[in-house]
């Protein structure tokens, strides 16, 4: 006896069901498809409990004619194709003829529709893939139909759903895509009760996006309008500016289909490649008009991947209105300044003129040079004198005066001036060592503790000079600590530079030491200490894959000291984060954590985690080429002397590098 069977009509159903119908949000596809191909200006979709016990979809198409109801249930049953050669020109969405077939039998089904020509409508349910009722109903022209209990029969099917809020996302992105890729239909989506999404349906796709994305992400958007060789490219793409972490909202649509293409994937990346920052992607809403035999849209169960007779006119198409685009709308803002009566600080002038200041304020006046030889003092007063028989006048210093001035020293003078505490300054008080060196104030000596950098040598002042000698104290010995650090200095605002033990140089990437600094006491801490409320919460618009792995996960941003929360239809509020975040990352950072989260679910724990680390220690890391003070420069070099952890950043690059005074000297010649 043989031992190939061949399969019953219901068996070989539900295989052919699997192929199309994997999820609710695989059923709703379908059925929007065919509610587009039947002409429909308005399509409402309803769900409970993310699709699985219930469905409806309802359009104002043309309808089905009675005599067309049951035909339209059986296998491979269309009326988009007829003949062979059809296949090679598919115009719309729906061609094979399997998604009612396959829907009716793994769920409760129900129809109801009248056609415009008809005066009365007709109600269909069938169940499992038998049918129940045949009768008629009053309805509106057009169609709906209701899914009761998806995979109610299938129960091994069943188990590989995922919670319903996961399933209703799924969904979301469907009517989502739809939306984008038919601005001229009013979509209207209802899950459990609520509206979460109403387009317009006035045909413009800004609109849509609107709709779709919300407010914020419609306005970093640049318009697109290019052509070339027949294929029309039409849309909106991201300012650069506005790119995002991922490519999760770049959405491709063909002829009206939503598509995952990597052609028009490497095609937009590189024309915005020296306009967008290393590690952003551009965000857009790109249709394609291509001719309809150029496609074979064939070649997926889903129908979402297509293959291309010739990808080249794609690419170049889409490579050359992106570029265009940029060209024409990304407009960067000039920075001007304000006239010099407007501007908060005045402007340097080069060759400034001399000006007298008012009795209340120290006068600045140049002194030529060739009173360097005479007497200071009978110069000082010569000054004071020419100064006071002009203050009557109120005339300034001509520019001719001093028009050959060479070597020119500024000096404070007046009789008796007050500063800013009340206290005179006599112009007898001043003491002189020359006239090239400083004029110090026995008054206000220089105070005591002022900072030095160690490697700018010293003035000594003229009264240093003058005053006698004192006899030496002993100083006390200090035990000098084993490894001693001099900060030198920093080179190119990244490096720091310091000597130990006047033995070694020691080279210190800022950027990199405090990355693994943050990156260890976050994996210690787990995050705790380190948040910080925020004035005003961000939103955060996610993909709606990307969102359902996010607030799957809540607790994973608590741990890194984000508090994120749900803010419903794919967005994400953030009340607080990692307080040495810059506020502009915030943003980038939970779009960059949810989609690495949504694209290795099957990673553990602690690969998620670790990854997330690395994120928020990079990001809240002191930046090469920023300013830093000499104590956080020396706090970070002690630091990473008295950790010996501290060698390598969470990437792998090196913290820091060591020159010995040999290798130094040897390189040159001393030794």
């Amino acid at each position: 006896m043989g031992i190939i069977n061949v399969l019953d009509k219901h068996v070989a159903e539900l295989i052919a069901a699997g192929e199309v119908v994997e999820r609710p949000a695989s059923a709703i596809k379908e059925l929007i498809e065919n509610s587009i191909d039947a002409g429909a200006t308005d399509i409402t979709v309803e769900i409970q409990n993310g699709g699985v016990t219930f469905m409806r979809v309802t359009d104002n198409g043309c309808g089905i004619m009675r005599d067309d109801i049951k035909l339209a249930f059986l296998p491979h049953a269309t009326s988009k194709i007829k003949l062979e050669n059809d296949l090679d020109s598919i115009s719309t969405l729906g061609f094979r003829g399997e998604a009612l077939s396959s829907i009716s039998s793994v769920s409760r089904l129900q129809l109801l529709t009248r056609n415009k020509n008809e005066d009365i409508g007709t109600s269909y349910e069938i169940e499992g893939g038998e049918e129940l009722v045949f009768d008629d109903a009053g309805c509106p022209v057009g169609t709906t139909i209701i899914v009761r209990d998806l995979f109610y029969n299938i129960p091994a099917r069943m188990k590989f759903l995922k919670k319903d809020r996961a399933e209703g996302n799924a969904v979301a992105n469907v009517v989502d895509k739809t939306a984008l890729s038919h601005p001229e239909i009013a979509f209207t989506f209802i899950r459990d009760g609520k509206r979460v999404l109403r387009t317009s349906g006035d045909g413009k796709l800004k609109s849509a996006i609107y709709s779709v994305y919300g407010k914020d992400f419609a306005d970093g958007l640049m318009p697109v309008n290019y052509e070339l060789d027949g294929i029309k490219v039409q849309g909106y793409i991201s300012r650069p500016l506005n790119a995002r972490p991922n490519r999760s909202m770049q959405n491709f649509f063909i002829n009206g289909r939503y598509v995952r293409s990597r052609t028009a994937t490497v095609a937009i990346e590189e024309a915005c490649k020296g306009s967008v920052m290393v590690g952003k992607f551009p965000a857009c809403v790109l249709q394609l008009t291509v001719a309809f035999e150029a496609i074979d849209v064939n070649v997926h169960p889903s129908k979402i991947e297509v293959r291309f007779i010739n990808e080249r006119p794609i690419f170049d198409a889409v490579y050359h209105a992106v570029k265009t685009s940029l060209n024409q709308f990304d407009e960067r803002k000039q920075i001007t300044f304000k006239s010099k009566e407007e501007n908060e600080f005045p402007q340097t002038i080069r060759n400034p003129k001399p000006f007298v200041t008012t009795p209340s304020k120290f006068e600045k006046v140049n002194i030529p040079q060739d009173t360097k030889d005479k007497d200071p003092l009978s110069v000082l007063e010569n000054v004071v004198r020419s100064l006071d028989s002009k203050k009557d006048s109120k005339s300034s210093i001509s520019d001719a005066s001093f028009s050959d001035v060479k070597n020119p020293l500024e000096v404070y003078s007046d009789k008796a001036v007050k500063n800013q505490t009340g206290f005179e300054k006599k112009i007898e008080n001043i003491k002189l060592k020359s006239i090239d060196t400083e004029i110090v104030s026995e008054s206000k000596p220089e105070p005591a503790d002022s900072y030095v950098p160690d490697y700018i040598p010293q003035k000594q002042s003229a009264e240093k000079a003058i005053a006698p000698e004192q006899p030496d104290e002993p100083k006390p010995i200090i035990e000098q600590p084993k490894n001693k650090l001099v900060y030198v200095g920093e080179a190119f605002r990244t490096y720091i530079i310091v000597e130990k033990n006047d033995k070694e140089l020691v080279l210190i990437d800022k950027h990199a030491a405090h990355e693994r600094m943050i990156y260890e006491r976050l994996k210690k801490e787990r995050g705790a200490g380190f948040s910080q409320v925020l004035l005003e919460p961000i939103t955060v618009l996610l993909n709606k894959n990307d969102y359902e792995a996010a607030i799957g996960n809540l607790d994973m941003f608590a741990e890194c000291a984000f508090d994120v929360d749900d803010f419903g239809n794919g967005t994400l509020i953030v009340r607080a984060a990692p307080q040495y975040l810059d506020f502009d990352d915030i943003e980038s950072s939970v779009i960059e954590m949810a989609g690495y989260i949504a694209q290795n679910k099957t990673d553990i724990r602690s690969e998620k985690m670790d990854w997330i680390y690395h994120n928020v220690a990079c990001r809240a890391a002191i930046k090469g080429g920023n300013i830093s003070t000499r104590e956080e420069l020396m706090d970070i070099a002690n630091k990473v002397d008295e950790d010996k952890t501290l060698r390598y950043c969470p990437h792998g690059r090196p913290v820091c590098t060591i020159i010995t005074r040999y290798e130094l000297e040897k390189q040159f010649g001393r030794v």
